[in-house]
């Protein structure tokens, strides 16, 4: 990945947590009912959550690791690279767990959860990108 496309990533992964801040502050009955807004939700939650794991990989390689082969591993790689901590690693787990469902099980997706993430987990997907990129000015 080029430098130039890793910033394209980081771009991007900043304009959709700018939207998800925003859709954030929709009210639980108008989220709900909105498919518009949880729609968007659910989609850039899931573009979020992509763009850590390229970049992840991304990062994992440069620090002379072997190319990861699926996204599962990217959390595994980067604490034993010393990118992430335990808990970040464990944070990213979860995260990953999340894209899953959005994306494999989108009938069961919960709006409740949905919304929560957005008023309590927003934070967790910047920390990941900062350790992200912590890992690739030391690496």
């Amino acid at each position: 990945m080029t430098a130039d496309v890793f910033e394209r990533h980081v771009r991007r992964f900043d304009e959709v947590l700018g939207f998800l801040e925003r859709v954030a502050e929709t009210p639980w009955e108008r989220f709900r009912d909105d498919p518009e807004k949880y729609g968007s939700a659910e989609r850039f939650l899931q573009v979020a959550v992509e763009v850590l794991n390229d970049l992840g990989a991304h990062v994992v390689a440069r620090s002379g690791g072997e190319p990861v082969g699926a996204y599962r591993d990217v959390p595994r790689r980067l604490l034993e690279a010393g990118v992430l901590d335990e808990e970040e690693a464990d944070v990213w787990r979860r995260v990953i767990g999340f894209r899953n469902v959005v994306v494999n099980e989108y009938l069961e997706v919960d709006r409740a959860i949905v919304y929560d993430v957005l008023q309590h987990r927003l934070s967790d997907l910047r920390d990941l990108m900062r350790a992200l990129l912590r890992g690739l000015a030391e690496g």
